[in-house]
């Protein structure tokens, strides 16, 4: 291995100059502009294609969906990602490229892959498994470094230990299908900083946790005489507001529209005239009458349009942010008679938006930290 870049969730520069850790495992952090929006698959999509989200088309961690009318959350499939990709040179001249625990990463051209792919059982519940290229080779790493815990990469049993975990099935998988350039993403950051606030004494562990991790990941990269680069994604803000709520005024002007089952209000997307894709800090009017649905929420209050600082994006949806302080809540209704089915637990890829209340049991929980502003990411590059 010539090369690793780690992307690590929630790698603010703030949080380091917070807490006096602007240099870590031999690396001197400074600051860079984040993408925007700044959340996990925008800024791993601009990473991977060196592109904008008005070009490369990912705009969140949710997909509109145009000709299924309906929004898609932690869809896996590379091919949502346009555009050519930052290796695509130098896998031309013989190298080969690992990608290790990405978004949008299944099928993706790298030669080495491995992801959490886990499979939705039709009774409920799910069978832990991680996806990898070469095929085949999740058992052998389960051999050697024990099964991928992803209860603990999200939801309410989540920990910064499972950092630990991929750095273990990185070093292993690198050990037997060697890599010129290897991109590790590691989410040690990101959990109690949201559920707890970015500067808890969850937080700071967190912190610490990671500081040993990239001493541990440094270590590798010495022993295997390759350059280590770090990057965060994001820069977790404190919560001080409660949470904004676009859809439920959208449903009240009929704009946004729902249908009943079973006494539960589920989306209507065929017949919604807007609908807002909400995902931490920022949500997404889609629509034929989005640009109406977003000028109602601006007026009231309830969001505000970003600066021109934040460049310009895909053009089928309008783009707005919650109120400095507070986050967007995809929910539509007030009634919790009316909460569908998937309302009260983790359910990443029925929900029709982010929610960070599944980082607490049921759902009750006061979520502390959010994402999703324009801000300043640490970064680092070493010899």
């Amino acid at each position: 291995m010539k090369e690793l870049n780690v992307v690590a969730a929630g790698l603010g520069y703030g949080l380091l100059e917070r807490n006096g850790l602007l240099r870590m495992a031999g690396l001197d952090f400074g600051p860079a502009t984040s993408v925007f929006p700044a959340v996990t698959c925008v800024a791993q999509a601009s990473l991977r294609t060196g592109l904008p989200p008005s070009v490369h088309g990912i705009v969140s961690n949710g997909w509109w969906c145009n000709e299924l009318q309906k929004p898609l959350f932690w869809e896996q499939s590379a091919r949502i990602v346009k555009g050519a990709r930052v290796w695509d040179g130098r896998r031309a001249k013989g190298e080969k490229v690992g990608l290790f625990f990405f978004q949008q990463s299944l099928g993706e051209s790298a030669d080495v892959v491995v992801s959490p792919a886990p499979i939705h059982k039709h009774g409920g519940g799910m069978v832990m498994s991680c996806y990898t290229k070469p095929s085949g080779m999740a058992q052998m790493l389960e051999r050697l470094c024990g099964k991928f815990p992803l209860w603990r990469y999200w939801g309410p049993l989540a920990s910064p230990k499972v950092g630990r975990k991929c750095i273990d099935w990185f070093e292993a998988m690198t050990d037997a299908h060697d890599v010129d350039v290897a991109y590790l993403y590691l989410p040690t950051l990101d959990y109690a900083a949201q559920a707890k606030g970015p500067d808890s004494s969850a937080a700071k562990a967190a912190l610490a946790e990671f500081r040993r991790q990239l001493e541990r990941v440094a270590d590798i990269c010495m022993r295997r005489g390759a350059a280590l680069a770090v990057t965060g994604d994001y820069e977790i803000s404190e919560v001080t507001e409660e949470p904004v709520a676009p859809n439920v005024l959208l449903r009240r002007n009929d704009l946004f529209r729902t249908r009943s089952v079973a006494g539960r209000a589920y989306p209507d997307f065929y017949s919604s005239s807007a609908f807002a894709m909400c995902d931490h800090e920022f949500c997404v009017v889609y629509g034929p009458e989005r640009a109406k649905a977003a000028e109602m929420l601006v007026a009231a209050g309830c969001c505000e349009a970003p600066s021109s600082d934040c460049g310009p994006l895909p053009a089928d949806g309008v783009v707005l942010l919650a109120r400095p302080g507070s986050w967007c809540d995809y929910r539509w209704w007030t009634d919790p008679r009316e909460a569908p089915d998937f309302a009260s637990h983790v359910d990443i890829h029925n929900k029709p938006g982010f929610d960070p209340r599944e980082l607490f049991f049921f759902n009750r929980g006061t979520v502390k930290g959010t994402h999703g502003r324009l801000c300043a990411v640490a970064n680092a590059k070493g010899k």
